[in-house]
């Protein structure tokens, strides 16, 4: 049984390193709008079971988004938002 889950988490890399950091990026932005309607949903007018089985499945979806999009990006991707992050923030700095 540890076998096959070693190969399946194998086999789920090899298909996400395919994608690009761009794609990464797009895929991590998409948990945004689903947590935000996972929580919005709540103050509708809806019953109970319907708000909790709609915060399942929006949050679910989120969660699903931005781990997915993490193992895109990966930690080079990573490394790679944090340069470009301070390349902003120095220089918003330096026009102030």
């Amino acid at each position: 049984m540890k076998e096959y889950f070693s190969k399946l988490v194998n086999r789920l890399n090899t298909f996400l390193k395919r994608f690009s950091f761009k794609t990464g990026l797009i895929i991590l932005s998409l948990c945004i709008p689903f947590y935000i309607l996972s929580f919005a949903q709540m103050a509708m007018d809806f019953s109970y079971s319907v708000k909790g089985i709609l915060w399942v499945i929006f949050f679910g979806l989120a969660k699903t988004f931005q781990y997915a999009g993490l193992a895109i990006i990966g930690v080079e991707g990573i490394k790679r938002l944090k340069i470009w992050w301070d390349k902003i923030r120095r220089k918003n700095i330096s026009e102030v």
